[in-house]
């Protein structure tokens, strides 16, 4: 599963809209920096309390991304 899919998948299990999720991924010179849109009422499900869903989120992007060797950010919209 790639990072993109994870956190598609991640983003629809925990939202109420998960039509509104979309996931886009764009390459920069330090890595690749991965882009979530939820709907505005399901952005707090996904930041979590204190930002720790948020956390947990980035967590598992970057043990995704050291097993492929590169570099993974994750950006909230």
């Amino acid at each position: 599963m790639s990072a993109k899919e994870l956190v598609e998948y991640v983003a629809k299990s925990l939202v109420d809209d998960p039509e509104a999720v979309k996931v886009t991924e764009v390459e920069d010179e330090e890595g690749t920096v991965i882009e979530l849109h939820v709907a505005e009422d399901d952005m707090g499900k996904v930041i979590g309390r204190n930002g720790s869903v948020a956390k947990a989120l980035r967590t598992l992007l970057k043990v995704t991304a050291a097993r492929e060797g590169s570099s993974v950010q994750l950006e909230i919209i």
